[in-house]
């Protein structure tokens, strides 16, 4: 199976709004394609407009699996307005509020890959509250607080399948980086003293992780 996308889902990826740069990008598929060989869903925390997904979903769809993509879609705390990560073209007029929802869904149609992915339209710990089944991958790129990341981490992480693959991103050691990598750096060295967790590859601010253990 390749490691590496197709020229039109890397042109979709890159086409999409969102923040993760190439090689993270490239990194996170070949994680993905090496998780779907177990033959179970392949999780993203943090769907935003899409980016990431198209290359989660492309992997699920190569191994006959599922893509979830798990988002409330009102944007984390960075993108609200006044923050650098805002877009205005993702905020709904009506309401007020963001919406990267029907993005997200272009982002989808665009790359051809709708029928393989369920969008899981809620707030990360009430999903997970509900959800029972094993997981072949998780990747947790949602709210960069200590509340979001860590909630993310203690509701996903236990479904991941022995020898599934955590993967996290936005893992930034440097104190500087306090609200945009600190908290999802501080998950990553929880998973590492957990002893259920072993680091398995490291690309820019993108951490990748082999379930091996329990006790989560």
């Amino acid at each position: 199976m390749a490691t590496a996308p197709q020229s039109e889902i890397l042109a979709a990826f890159e086409a999409a709004k969102g923040f993760m740069p190439v090689d993270e990008g490239l990194a996170l598929y070949a994680a993905a394609v090496e998780a779907g060989a177990l033959g179970l869903p392949l999780l993203e925390v943090g769907t935003y407009c899409g980016r990431s997904t198209v290359l989660v979903a492309d992997a699920a769809r190569a191994a006959g699996v599922t893509a979830l993509t798990v988002d409330h879609h009102r944007g984390s705390e960075e993108q609200q307005p006044g923050w650098d990560y805002h877009d205005p073209e993702t905020v709904d007029l009506e309401v007020g509020l963001m919406d990267t929802l029907p993005t997200f869904r272009r982002t989808l149609f665009r790359a051809g890959l709708e029928e393989h992915v369920i969008a899981l339209v809620g707030r990360s710990p009430q999903v997970a509250a509900v959800w029972g089944g094993p997981l072949g991958f998780v990747f947790i790129d949602g709210g960069h607080t200590d509340e979001h990341a860590t909630a993310d981490y203690e509701g996903w992480a236990p479904h991941l399948a022995d020898g599934g693959l955590l993967a996290i991103h936005d893992v930034f050691p440097d104190p500087k980086d306090e609200f945009t990598g600190q908290a999802p750096y501080r998950i990553y060295l929880r998973a590492l003293a957990s002893g259920a967790f072993t680091e398995i590859a490291t690309t820019g601010s993108l951490r990748v992780l082999r379930r091996t253990g329990a006790g989560i």
